[in-house]
């Protein structure tokens, strides 16, 4: 009886027990008003925090000069590593070198290329003057075919000074979008009939005579950096990130990671520092405890993987971050390497995932490969934030944490749930929430409500309304829901996220269409990964040849079939499915660097192709429920 093996095996990896770690528990307060109007608010208040986030660089720089701050991999296999003492050195250099040129909020300081320790020394030089930076997603300027939005940003920001580490590779980039009287700053390259300023310039700077005073001035409303985010729009908006929001979120942090106060973290990490995620969450998390972080340029791609698993190998991370994606390509990896999982084990306290829902195969398997390693089952945690949050607002604990779950708000963070459609929407206020869009007043002011609450456009679900203190389920994005020609609701995240793991692991992601139609159908998006495990045959990259695989097909058929068999209604049945075999675009904002999908755009941009869903009979590229092989 194999099948019930297989299910015993499973529960007992279930009843392992957790991994015990240090963590904080929220307890909360619940307010209703007569409107329907709930908030929640923490029982403790949040602690006092730094006036800006150099001061823990003093900190460390005094305490642990030679510990290791950050790593990357040198051109010989090695490592390139930075201490917190020469990371105070190099930073009051540039610091001063930026002073020197006269930039300001006005005039800031962009970022093209990826991460870099010497980005990061360009970064922390902005953090210690006091002169705003911008981390711009590479995908601008490397993937885009136009340069819409770089061209927009740069209009937006109007910056003094542009840094790429490699400007031979970004030369196109510049030559387009920065005009002559912008300084051009790069590591090595050059870009044809532009000077540019070699970085060592910056680190050789002496230091201003005005330096200690300009860091001195810094302080809780200091715009720190803009972090660029598209949302459901099509130009990107320049949050304002602030030394408070950023240095208030960090002891949020703190407080509810407790681990962090045990050991220093240790972090493994390749998540883009022009996400919250990445530069804010994880480089301040790094920095605030006085860890290492060891940049990987792994990716989870089937070319990218590889120098992951390399680094991990290496390096045993006290605590991992990844996106789904990321833990499903290095499953394959700990099955079948001893040492590798063995090292990454080792002395790893918690696992997070952000950016889309972890599916239940990959979440058993991780806890069956780490309970075949240690006996127990490592943490796995997640929330909710956003770029405007900094990005951290609410959190499970261990033990909740579950496929769906957000937990509760962490302290110094105030949420009000609104009664929307017969769903709750959640709102946010706390010190670590942005003052707005930089200069875009009318995206301000329709981003708040009158009480001062960020409207983060999310809806969640009380776990247990009789209980708040269980938590709540995060219930889909407001924006996306929408309704049939019946009237009906159709609650798109929760559905998306039971379609693509009943389609797994074919399936990376979905659009759902049916707006005023009489019956839902989807856009998939296919997981080539995923595809060449039902067809070992395909090619890693040939999205048009899985798209049209008879193989692929069915298996899609017979996942699409079951999936509608298990529909309540029209709202959750999906009668007909378009393989997409073209990809998503960066330029039309139908999907971002890191691969997160906006619903809207591609409703928008691909009208002809959902038409075609809804032709009468049905296209022989259309996948109906109705269908026979």
């Amino acid at each position: 009886m194999p099948n019930m093996a297989a299910h015993t095996e499973a529960k007992r990896v279930d009843l392992a027990p957790l991994r015990p770690i240090s963590f904080g528990r929220p307890r909360v307060t619940m307010e209703r008003r007569a409107d329907g109007t709930i908030y929640v608010r923490p029982t403790v208040a949040l602690g006092d925090y730094p006036r800006r986030l150099t001061d823990r660089l003093h900190h460390w720089a005094k305490f642990e000069p030679g510990r290791v701050f950050m790593a990357e991999r040198a051109a010989g296999g090695g490592w390139r590593t930075i201490t917190y003492a020469q990371l105070l050195d190099a930073s009051r250099h540039v610091a001063s070198a930026l002073l020197g040129r006269g930039l300001s909020a006005e005039r800031p300081v962009m970022i093209l290329s990826g991460n870099s320790i010497d980005h990061a020394l360009l970064a922390f030089g902005a953090f210690y003057a006091g002169i705003p930076f911008c981390p711009v997603s590479p995908a601008y300027s490397l993937v885009s075919k136009d340069f819409g939005k770089l061209s927009f940003v740069m209009r937006l920001l109007t910056p003094g000074l542009v840094f790429a580490a490699d400007a031979t590779q970004f030369a196109d980039a510049l030559a387009a979008n920065v005009s002559a009287d912008v300084e051009i700053v790069a590591v090595r390259g050059e870009v044809p009939g532009r000077a540019v300023t070699p970085f060592t310039e910056l680190l050789a700077t002496p230091e201003h005579p005005r330096l200690d005073a300009a860091h001195d001035a810094v302080g809780p409303d200091t715009i720190a950096k803009f972090l660029l985010t598209s949302g459901s729009t099509g130009n990107p908006k320049a949050v304002i990130n602030t030394q408070r929001m950023i240095c208030a979120n960090q002891v949020m942090l703190r407080d509810t990671l407790a681990f962090l106060k045990d050991e220093p973290p240790v972090i493994v990490d390749w998540l883009p520092w022009n996400h919250t995620f990445g530069g804010n969450h994880n480089i301040g998390l790094t920095l605030f405890n006085g860890g290492s972080m060891y940049l990987d340029e792994g990716k989870p791609t089937p070319a990218g993987i590889a120098q992951t698993v390399q680094n991990l190998r290496e390096i045993a991370p006290t605590v991992y971050f990844n996106v789904p994606k990321g833990y499903e390509s290095l499953l394959p990896y700990l099955r079948e390497d001893a040492v590798l999982r063995e090292k990454f084990f080792s002395r790893l306290h918690a696992m997070f995932f952000s950016g889309a829902a972890l599916s239940p195969y990959v979440w058993g398997s991780l806890d069956e490969i780490a309970v075949q390693v240690t006996g127990r089952r490592v943490p796995m945690l997640t929330g909710l934030g956003a770029t405007e949050t900094a990005p951290f607002f609410m959190s499970v604990t261990p033990e909740t944490s579950r496929s769906g779950h957000i937990g509760l708000p962490v302290l110094g963070n105030d949420a009000k749930l609104i009664p929307n459609n017969g769903k709750i929407e959640v709102r946010a206020k706390g010190p670590n929430v942005t003052p707005g869009y930089w200069r875009q007043p009318e995206l301000t002011a329709k981003a708040f409500d009158d009480e001062g609450f960020y409207v983060m456009g999310d809806a969640i679900r009380f776990v247990d309304p009789a209980n708040v203190d269980a938590g709540f389920d995060f219930d889909g994005r407001i924006s996306e829901d929408f309704k049939l020609a019946s009237g009906t609701w159709v609650s798109i995240g929760p559905l998306r996220a039971r379609f693509v793991a009943a389609c797994a692991p074919l399936v990376r992601d979905v659009v759902i269409a049916g707006i005023n139609r009489d019956e839902l159908s989807a856009l998939v998006v296919l997981d080539l990964d995923g595809c060449r495990l039902v067809n070992p045959a395909l090619t890693a990259d040939d999205l048009q040849a899985a798209a049209h695989d008879p193989k692929v097909r069915q298996a899609f058929r017979d996942r699409l079939a079951a999936f509608a068999a298990t529909a309540t209604g029209s709202s959750t049945r999906i009668a007909r499915a378009v393989l997409i075999d073209t990809p998503l675009s960066i330029d039309r904002g139908e999907v971002t660097d890191k691969g997160s999908i906006n619903q809207r755009a591609v409703l928008e941009h691909r009208a002809e192709l959902i038409d075609s869903l809804y032709a009468s009979p049905p296209l022989a590229t259309i996948i109906s429920v109705a269908e026979r092989p």
